[in-house]
C-alpha cells in the first residue's frame, strides 16, 4: 500500500493539479502495457478517482521497470565479465596442457560434480573453506529444521489430543441430544397432564375460596365470633341437655292434658302455669350461657 501511495504523492507534486497531463500519461502507459501483449485497452470512464488510481499504478510500474532495467544491465555486465574470465581461464588451462579435452573422463566428471555441488551450495568458488562454510550453514539449517519439526510434532500431538477430546465430547453431546429427543414426547405428555391437574387444582381453589367466603358470611349472620370455642360449645350442649331433662316432664304433662275433656278455664290456668315454668327455664339457660361467655372472656 505504501508503494502505491508514495509514487502518487510524488506524481502529484511533479504534475501539480493538471488533470489533462495525468490522463495523457495514463493513456500512454495503458497503450504501451496492453500493446505489449497484443490487446486493446478496455473501455472505461476516466473519472478523477479512476485516473488517480491508474496514475498511481503507472508511476509504480515505471519505477519498477526502471529498477528491473538497472538490474538486468548489471546482470548482463556481470555475465560478460564471467564469460571473459572463463575465456582467460580456458586459455591458461590450454597453455599448460590442461584443456578439458586433454583431461581424463574421470577428472572431467569429478570437476563437473564439484561444479554442480558448488552451484547447489550457492558458493562462488570451489575452495575448501567455501565448502566448509556452506556445509556449516547447511548443518545449522538442519538443526533449525529439526527443532522446528520437533516443535511441530509436539504441537501436532497436542492438537491430536485436543481433537480426540473434542470428538469424544461431540459423540457424548450427540448421544445426549438423541436421548433428550427421545425424552421429549414423554415429557410433553407429562407436562400436559400437569397442566390439566393444575387447571383442576385452580378450579378447586376458586371453589374452596368461594365456599370459605360463604361460610364466613354465614357465620357472620348467625353471630359467630372467635371467642366461642369447642369447650364452650360442649358446656352449652350439657346445659341444653339438663334443660331438656327439666322441660321434658313439663312437656309430658302438657301432652297429658291433651287427653282431658275440654275445659277452657282449667286449661288456661294450666297453660299459664307451664308457660311460667318454661319462661323460668329459658331465663335460667340464658343466665348460664351468659355466665359461661363472661367467664371465657
Amino acid at each position: 500500500m505504501s508503494d502505491i501511495i508514495s509514487p502518487a504523492v510524488d506524481s502529484d507534486s511533479k504534475l501539480g493539479s493538471d488533470p489533462t497531463s495525468r490522463i495523457a500519461e495514463v493513456k500512454e502507459w495503458l497503450g504501451s502495457e496492453f500493446g505489449r501483449v497484443g490487446k486493446e485497452i478496455p473501455d472505461f470512464e476516466y473519472t478523477p478517482f479512476s485516473v488517480s488510481h491508474l496514475h498511481n499504478f503507472c508511476t509504480l510500474s515505471q519505477a519498477k521497470t526502471r529498477a528491473a532495467e538497472i538490474l538486468a544491465k548489471d546482470f548482463r555486465l556481470k555475465a560478460a565479465e564471467y564469460r571473459a574470465q572463463a575465456a582467460r581461464i580456458r586459455e591458461i588451462l590450454e597453455s599448460i596442457g590442461m584443456a578439458q579435452e586433454n583431461l581424463p573422463s574421470n577428472v572431467v566428471s569429478s570437476a563437473q560434480v564439484l561444479a554442480n555441488v558448488a552451484n547447489l551450495l550457492n558458493i562462488r568458488d570451489t575452495e575448501l573453506s567455501s565448502f566448509l562454510v556452506a556445509m556449516g550453514d547447511i548443518s545449522l539449517r538442519k538443526v533449525s529444521v529439526e527443532e522446528k519439526r520437533a516443535k511441530v510434532e509436539k504441537d501436532s500431538k497436542v492438537l491430536l489430543d485436543h481433537t480426540r477430546k473434542a470428538i469424544a465430547r461431540l459423540t457424548y453431546l450427540k448421544r445426549t441430544l438423541a436421548q433428550l429427543e427421545d425424552d421429549v414426547a414423554p415429557c410433553e405428555a407429562q407436562m400436559d397432564n400437569w397442566k390439566t391437574n393444575l387447571a383442576v387444582i385452580a378450579a378447586k381453589e376458586r371453589q374452596y375460596m368461594q365456599q370459605c367466603a360463604n361460610y364466613k358470611a354465614m357465620l357472620n349472620r348467625v353471630g359467630y365470633s372467635p371467642d366461642i370455642s369447642h369447650g364452650i360449645m360442649v358446656e352449652m350442649a350439657e346445659h341444653r341437655k339438663e334443660l331438656e331433662k327439666k322441660t321434658k316432664p313439663i312437656l309430658d304433662t302438657l301432652r297429658s292434658y291433651q287427653d282431658l275433656p275440654p275445659d277452657k278455664a282449667l286449661a288456661a290456668l294450666a297453660i299459664e302455669d307451664k308457660k311460667r315454668q318454661y319462661a323460668a327455664a329459658e331465663k335460667y339457660l340464658e343466665d348460664v350461657l351468659h355466665s359461661a361467655l363472661t367467664t371465657t372472656q
